[in-house]
This record gives structure tokens, sequence and C-alpha cells, in this order.
């Protein structure tokens, strides 16, 4: 396969946009878990609609991918890219910009403008470096989850003391900066010509098993990590280890970079295996149990394991679009699977704030993430084998018999 002509800037380059592209995939999302707290106590929030802040934006994702995939489809990825990112800076600063209702508004459409960006990555992939697919979802998986870190990890004690602990100014500082790659995009990148070749559908094939398991297999490693995140104060307050929370959340999300860093290796040799998927997802659950029955230091610390597996799975799951197929169908298909997933990110979570709200249990919350993830793990044994050291797509014929 070629890349789309006068398309692909260079591997420096590539490397530099792709990375810097992955950091607003998450940033912005992950601001809202440490400022949780300072936010439910100024709007008087619940328990759900405080988990809301975190998972609403993953819901969007849902409602935005297939819109993302026909904009693709229309204005390329590389226009596409430019035009989410710089929704992202404007929607991601509104959040603190009035009450309650601006705030849902913003973030909802914050995560509109993030599903723009999930399928132009992949696709632009298969553009730039399609003979280095495992690397190249490495290299952006591993912005995606350095923006995490930032997030979730530097807001308490970087971001807001620099905004003189206004939580709506720490918002905006966090914003601003998608729009550094937004404009790296438009100065360093032309845009392609169309690839004559690339007449796939920007619609997701539904009925295809493929695109179903793969959303709900992408919706436990998401559970598994936005629905720790969402509830992780709650739960640490209710045992009053509130002060915990930091440590936590560094626990959690520290462990993104070494997932991705580990996967610069790995992703080669273990994409599109059953095998590492389900340890992963189990090890995740196991660990995550471990921390709702275990009180104190010890059950903190099994924080770092369901962190880990939940960064690896996520970068071994966003790797496979582009190695089933290019173009609008890699546009198409890592929409579904976003699609789906996202659904599920925000559902299962959501229903976790229902029970604890019910039940006064903020430690409820967690269990239909474990109940979930441990259904879905044997879905990965139906994955479609990726050859060894594939380059670039699998058959479409291997994808038909799915």
């Amino acid at each position: 396969m070629s890349a789309t002509r006068g398309a692909s800037p260079s591997t420096l380059t590539t490397i530099i946009l792709l990375w810097g592209a992955g950091l607003y995939l998450r940033l912005t999302v992950m601001v809202a878990p440490p400022l949780a707290p300072v936010i439910a106590s100024d709007l008087e929030l619940g328990s759900a609609l405080t988990g809301s802040l975190t998972t609403l934006p993953i819901l969007m994702l849902a409602v935005a991918a297939i819109g993302a995939s026909f904009l693709i489809s229309r204005i390329g990825a590389r226009n596409a890219l430019i035009l989410a990112l710089c929704l992202v800076a404007l929607t991601s600063a509104l959040r603190g910009a009035g009450g309650t209702v601006t705030l849902f508004v913003a973030t909802a459409a914050m995560g509109v403008a993030i599903a723009g960006i999930q399928p132009a990555l992949p696709t632009l992939l298969t553009q730039w470096w399609p003979e280095r697919i495992a690397l190249g979802t490495a290299v952006y998986m591993n912005g995606m989850l350095v923006g995490e870190v930032l997030g979730s990890t530097l807001t308490l004690p970087v971001m807001l003391p620099v905004a003189g602990g206004d939580w709506r100014l720490a918002l905006l500082l966090w914003s601003v900066p998608a729009l550094i790659p937004a404009l790296a995009l438009a100065v360093l990148v032309r845009s392609p010509e169309r690839d004559p070749q690339d007449t796939g559908s920007w619609m997701p094939a539904w009925r295809q098993p493929l695109v179903w398991q793969l959303g709900a297999l992408l919706g436990a490693s998401g559970s598994l990590f936005f629905g720790t995140n969402a509830y992780l104060g709650s739960v640490l307050g209710a045992r009053g280890e509130s002060e915990l929370l930091g440590v936590g959340l560094v626990l959690l999300n520290g462990t993104q970079i070494l997932a991705s860093l580990l996967m610069f290796w790995l992703a080669r040799h273990w994409t599109g295996r059953p095998a590492p998927l389900v340890v992963l997802m189990l090890l995740g659950v196991a660990a995550l149990g471990m921390f709702v029955m275990v009180p104190g230091i010890p059950g903190l610390l099994a924080l770092f394991p369901a962190g880990l597996a939940a960064g690896m799975m996520l970068i071994l799951m966003v790797g496979l679009p582009p190695l089933y197929t290019r173009g609008n169908e890699t546009a198409a298909l890592a929409a579904g699977m976003f699609g789906i997933g996202a659904v599920i990110n925000f559902t299962i979570p959501f229903l976790g704030g229902l029970i604890a709200d019910h039940t006064s249990e903020p430690g409820m919350a967690i269990i239909p993430i474990l109940v979930y993830s441990a259904l879905v793990a044997p879905l990965a044994r139906g994955l479609p084998a990726v050859p060894e050291r594939s380059a670039g797509p699998i058959a479409r014929a291997e994808i038909s018999r799915l």
C-alpha cells in the first residue's frame, strides 16, 4: 500500500505530529477527575453528575463517531484533524465559562470535537506511515497517555495553584495549547490529493461482527480506566482516605506512560493476538477488585497494575483498524469501534454511579466495571489474526469471513 500522493511528511515530522495530536485525545478529559471535588462543591453536583464530567465526553465520542468518519471522507483526515483540535481548545475552555448547564453542554461539545481526532489519526497513519502501523500507533498513543498523565497528575499540584485556585482558569490554561498541533499540521503538511483507490464507505459495516467485537473490547478497557478515574475520589473519600487521592491518580494514570513505552516494543508482537488481551483484561479486573476490597496503601497499590493493564489493552485495540483496512474504511472501522466503545465507557461507569447513589456505598460504582470486563474478555479469542511482521492491512477476504 502506498501513501496518498504528496501527503507524507518526513519521518521526524510524522512522529511529532502524531504525538502532538495524540496528546489532546485525552488531556482535557483527564483534567476533570482531579478538579471534580472542587467543581462538585462549587456547583453542588451529586456522584452521578460528578462522574459524568469524565464520562460524558466519552459518550459523545459515540454520538459523533459516524459524523467524524463522514467528515473525513469529505474534507480529508488532515483537515478534519485540524478542525477537531481547534474545537477541542474552544469547547474545553468554555467548560469554565458559566454555571452547571454551560459546564455540561461544553463538556459534551468537547467530546464531539475529540471524536474527530480518533478516526483521523489511524487514517493518517495509513497515508503517512503504512509500513510502520504498529510503531505509528504506539507513537500517538504515547501522546494520548502522556496527556492523560499530565491532566490527571499535574492539575492539583501545578495548574490549579498557577490559576490561583480557580478551577475555571485551570481549564482554560489546559485547553488553549491544543491549538499548537493544529497550527503545526496546517503549516507543515499540505492537504493531500484524493487517493483514487480509496473508494471505501465512510459508514461502519454494522453487520460485521468485527465492529461490535472491537467496540465491546475497547469498552472494557475504557471502563476500567475512565470509570476508576471518575469514582476514585468518591471511593477514597468514603474510606476517610481523601488525602491519598493524589497518590492514587499518579498510580492509576502514571502507569499509562510505562504502558506506552512497553508497547513500543510489544505492539508488533502482540497486536491481533488474543492471549495478551485476555491476560491483561483479567489482570485489570483482579487488580481493581483488590482496590475496592482492600483499604489503605495495599489496596491503593493495586491501582498500578490496573492502570498498566488498561493502558496496554487500549494500545493493542486502537492499532487494529489500520492493520485491517485502509483509507475511508479505516476511518469507518475506527469510528464504529470507538463509537460502540464510547457508549460502553459511559454506560457502565454511569450505571455504577447510580448504584452507588442508591446504596450510599461509593465502592459499588466499580462493581459493574468488574463484571462487564470479566464477561467480555473471551471475545478477544475471536479476533482475526494479523500476520507477523505485517506492514499493512490484512486481506479483505479475511475480514469478510468474520
